[in-house]
């Protein structure tokens, strides 16, 4: 009797003994974080992904257009962001670069660099208005053709006849536009950085003469010099 006792109470007390063993696991199974998909281990260094576009991060080219109410044509060139690594981590900035003129031969670019996208703008406007300068236009069109140049920059303009247009790229576009320029043709010869292609068209521009103005230089009759523009109908500023 009392064997049948003992192994009744053994066969009672078992499975109460499975039961608190495999507990602490049923527990640690519960509150274990589920586990991501296969492969996904890489994941931790998403974080890396906002870098950018090269070193210097995203760069916008152009598209900036508005006439301000003084009737001053302001073109943004291209907006370039840059990063400073710190021991924080990276700080960022903008420079700007802006194409500012009135549209009748006053033309004049600058850059601006600040925090925040608009005070770059703001502050290159500013200071391209105080660096404007003034281009010898022959109706609508230039004069004569020129090759003007700035580091690797090199940018070919050629007077184009009425109705042809402005035959340009972005950089160089933005400034012919400011300056009040409708015919033209021109040709990108060296480096296509915004900030060269627009210094090199600036010192074309700057370079540039009329017949009337080589024939009071010389003492001579504008008639005497036997160069004639391309569009003949208006001379401004020269």
């Amino acid at each position: 009797m009392e064997e049948q006792k003992e192994e009744q109470k053994e066969a009672t007390e078992a499975p109460v003994q499975a039961a608190a063993a495999a507990a602490p696991a049923a527990a640690v199974e519960e509150h274990r974080p589920p586990r991501g998909p296969r492969g996904g281990g890489g994941g931790g260094g998403g974080g890396r992904g906002g870098r950018g576009r090269g070193r210097g991060g995203e760069r916008r080219d152009g598209g900036d257009r508005g006439r301000e109410g003084d009737g001053m044509v302001e073109n943004v060139v291209a907006i370039n962001r840059v990063a400073k690594v710190v021991k924080g981590g990276r700080r960022f900035s903008f420079n700007a670069l802006v194409a500012v003129g009135d549209g009748k031969g006053q033309v004049g670019i600058a850059t601006g660099k600040a925090n925040e996208v608009s005070e770059a703008v703001r502050k290159a406007v500013e200071a391209a208005r105080r660096r404007m300068s003034e281009i010898p236009l022959t109706g609508g069109t230039i004069p004569h053709e020129i090759i003007g140049k700035h580091g690797a920059g090199r940018v070919l303009l050629k007077p184009a006849a009425s109705g042809t247009g402005v035959i340009a790229g972005g950089p160089v576009r933005a400034v012919l536009e400011c300056a009040g320029i409708r015919d033209i043709l021109t040709k990108s010869l060296g480096s296509t950085n915004p900030h060269n292609m627009v210094r090199a068209t600036i010192d074309g521009l700057k370079r540039l003469t009329t017949a009337r103005r080589v024939a009071r230089e010389r003492g001579v009759e504008p008639e005497a010099i036997h160069y004639r523009a391309r569009q003949e109908s208006v001379v401004t500023h020269g």
